[in-house]
């Protein structure tokens, strides 16, 4: 009798995990690099706030439409892979056993126990074993364009939220302070979130995630700054 296997794996994570941490990241530096530049321009808080709930709205939608069109895509070769390998199992079984037991052999299998594995999955579900050992698919890749724009739609949101949120709370003359304090603090938190979930390590997610923000919120106060001074 087989036994279940109940082992977990972070791989099946993969999909909405990335469209989340992607999400959730664009919409904290953006929002806040949009509410820093306009106030080093000189803006007043009402400006800023209008100005951060645009980047909110057209980023969320912008972020999950990119990602179902590209997602889309991803899913759409892995369709015509799909159907072009049942045609070719269909056409020539022979070949494609042999085909499959050579990846078998590729992998440190004899001769003869490669194909006997082989022979035993195309008894089972040939295309299955082709797009699983052939071309790499599987389930816990496999594309799904609504998981990832809903994911990244509704991270942005809440990202973009984080420095809205700082921006309307605190006084006007510290706006930039705070928003950048508050900004870097939940890109940290959120490094460390993503790493742990994906089983990476959580300084350098940390680090990495905090640099970039950093680096995207000064040069957009740099530049509103020298915009400001020209107008």
């Amino acid at each position: 009798m087989a036994r279940s296997h109940t082992e977990t794996h972070l791989l099946g994570r993969i999909g909405w995990l990335r469209a989340s941490v992607l999400g959730a990241n664009d919409g904290i530096v953006s929002t806040s690099s949009l509410v820093l530049g306009v106030a080093a321009a000189g803006a007043d808080s009402a400006t800023m706030l209008l100005t951060g709930t645009a980047g909110l709205v057209a980023g969320a939608m912008s972020m999950a439409a990119g990602e179902y069109v590209s997602v889309s895509s991803q899913a759409d070769t892995e369709k015509a892979d799909t159907e072009r390998e049942r045609a070719e199992i269909e056409a020539d079984q022979e070949e494609e056993l042999r085909a499959l037991a050579g990846i078998y052999e590729d992998r440190g299998l004899s001769p003869d126990l490669a194909l006997q594995v082989a022979t035993a999955l195309h008894a089972k579900d040939p295309l299955a074993a082709h797009l699983r050992d052939e071309l790499g698919f599987s389930e816990h890749t496999e594309a799904k364009p609504l998981v990832a724009a809903g994911a990244s739609a509704l991270s942005f949101a809440v990202g973009a939220a984080m420095p809205m949120a700082a921006a309307f709370l605190v006084p006007e003359a510290s706006i930039s302070l705070w928003v950048t304090v508050i900004s870097l603090g939940f890109l940290a938190l959120l490094g460390a979130v993503g790493a742990k979930a994906g089983g990476a390590p959580m300084v350098r997610a940390v680090v990495r995630v905090t640099f970039w923000g950093a680096m995207a919120m000064a040069v957009t106060a740099l530049v509103g700054h020298l915009f400001g001074a020209v107008v």
